[in-house]
């Protein structure tokens, strides 16, 4: 066929932004955001993100300036996954945990020339902008449901809602010239205590959302709820998807399990994504607070390998949970434990443990493989041979901002390296078991601390568990555990020899931890990911076990 090439007509760049362009058209009267009693159509979204954009050009906001918010689930922080891209920038979401230092940090390697910032966060970043030499632009975010959420009207400071109300409802949005143009610059969740900044374009972005819709086979016109931070990965690119599809989009300044169960209620929620940590707490939440369920809610879950018994707990609760895995790097899930017909018909316990399983690649990730890290090559599919993640497809990001060194160990042999360790089972099913830095290394021995808390959280008593490293004099290392107990279990708590020894009747000796401390929570990301670094830390300064530990 000779002759045939690509031509202007059938290689424009694709991006997700012109799915809101779409939504205005087909759903223009329907609700795009809910927010406390305010109620926004997809036509008014379209027009507020347009005239948000319009206003960011006419302050000289060009294509490849970064923008950057620090604002939970709030209608704004939604408004702005469209109109940042929509003049051409590069949108920069902030995890709201941060203190000012890192912060600054953040706004710096950026080079931010705005930052949006939710009222209840303006002290703090004024902190963090004060210590910069050249600071961005600040702009509040008012909210007039909020105590203290609205500015005294003698103020200068320049508002979100002033800069909408100065853009132009005709502005023609920036098209990128590129699909591989920048337009998503995100910061790891901070597990590590380093993060490094992502960078992904609008082909990514757009393959990754239509991959997300896919894959969970979301509905025209779900019903979303925002249970999952917009800051973390762009909330795994909903945000379009769901603009995508038409939906609603219930919009929550702070997560709280008796306001879930009653926005559920209220506004028939369909949807929502949370880490395990979400489960954990909509399964263990006071009967007080927990609601019949009018109809079946559908729950994705990534970020951290969840338990077989929260799965299960959530499940009874009249929950349908799915399961996936991602990346901040992959910009959504790329991974997910695919259902088959023929298991429903295993018990319960048997169906959670399956389903705890990350699972097979999604449709648009082009391959995934577990790999030994010395040879490159992949593991023996048995379940239980360790190797290290790799993927490659169209969402992977275009590399580290202003880190070469990490883009380049990173992406390398056509793959990108995750870090995280697993198997691979025999049926093709991949199961995370660790972050590689989180394996212990007990007398020559490789053990996965995911394992050994699947096993603490079966316990009755067991909120929430973390196992991380101690040294040990004779094995080098050994588990050590750390636990938050259920409140019905705080005055009646078991002895640290008891959750030994629950332990030592479900896993090989060898794994069982030798070290138990009760802490009132773990320490965790804004997303819901246990920072083990900490842990790691707590457990240094418990010192060396210095006597050798049985193994029988």
């Amino acid at each position: 066929m000779d002759g045939l090439k690509p031509s202007t007509a059938n290689s424009s760049p694709l991006t997700p932004i012109g799915f809101l362009e779409r939504a205005a058209t087909v759903y223009g009267s329907c609700p795009s955001i809910i927010y406390n009693d305010s109620v926004h159509t997809w036509s008014q979204t379209h027009q507020r993100c347009i005239k948000l954009a319009s206003a960011l050009h006419s302050m000289g906001i060009n294509p490849g300036d970064v923008v950057s918010v620090v604002a939970p689930n709030i209608p704004a922080m939604y408004e702005m996954h469209f109109s940042v891209p929509m003049c051409g920038a590069i949108l920069n979401t902030i995890n709201i945990r941060l203190d000012a230092r890192t912060i600054s940090v953040l706004l710096g390697h950026s080079e931010a020339k705005i930052v949006f910032v939710d009222f209840q966060f303006q002290p703090l970043i004024e902190e963090a902008i004060g210590q910069l030499e050249r600071p961005p632009a600040l702009i509040i975010i008012e909210d007039g449901d909020e105590e203290g959420g609205r500015l005294d009207r003698s103020s200068s400071q320049l508002t979100y809602e002033a800069l909408v109300e100065k853009g132009d409802p005709s502005f023609k949005w920036v098209r990128p010239e590129s699909e591989w143009s920048p337009m998503i610059l995100n910061y790891t969740s901070g597990t590590t205590s380093s993060p490094k900044g992502v960078v992904h374009c609008h082909r990514g972005i757009f393959i990754m959302t239509v991959d997300s819709l896919l894959d969970w086979t979301v509905p025209k016109q779900p019903v979303y709820l925002w249970t999952l931070p917009m800051f973390h990965a762009n909330g795994w690119s909903y945000p379009w998807g769901i603009a995508a599809m038409g939906g609603t989009n219930i919009c929550l300044r702070k997560f709280d399990a008796a306001i879930v169960y009653a926005t559920i209620r209220k506004h028939g929620v369909t949807h929502m994504c949370g880490a395990p940590v979400v489960l954990n707490m909509l399964a263990n939440a006071p009967e007080s607070a927990r609601v019949q369920l009018p109809h079946v809610v559908h729950i994705l879950t990534a970020g951290a390998p969840p338990p077989a018994s929260v799965l299960f707990r959530t499940e009874s609760l009249g929950f349908a949970v799915s399961h996936g895995y991602g990346l901040t790097e992959t910009a959504g899930l790329t991974v997910s434990c695919a259902w088959k017909g023929e298991w429903d018909r295993f018990p319960a316990t048997e169906r959670a443990r399956l389903k705890a399983r990350q699972g097979v690649r999604t449709l648009c990730m082009t391959e995934i493989d577990v790999v030994d890290a010395e040879s490159g090559s992949s593991v023996t599919r048995d379940g239980s041979t360790l190797g290290e993640i790799v993927l490659r497809g169209g969402s992977i990001l275009l590399g580290y901002l202003k880190d070469a060194e990490s883009t380049r160990k990173s992406l390398r042999n056509g793959w990108f390296y995750t870090g995280d360790v697993g198997v691979m089972h025999p049926d093709g099913y991949m199961e995370i078991k660790d972050r590689s830095k989180d394996v212990i290394i007990s007398g020559g021995e490789n053990m996965s601390s995911v394992e050994i808390e699947s096993v603490l959280y079966s316990h009755p008593a067991v909120n929430e568990g973390a196992v991380v490293a101690r040294p040990n004099e004779f094995w080098g290392e050994t588990p050590c555990a750390f636990v938050s107990l259920k409140d019905e279990y705080q005055k009646k708590r078991p002895l640290e020899t008891e959750i030994i020894a629950f332990c030592r009747e479900r896993l090989p000796h060898y794994m069982v931890p030798k070290t138990v401390i009760f802490v009132p929570e773990l320490p965790k990301t804004s997303t819901g990911k246990v920072q083990k670094f900490v842990l790691r830390e707590m457990a240094k300064k418990l010192g060396t076990s210095e006597s050798p530990v049985s193994r029988m």
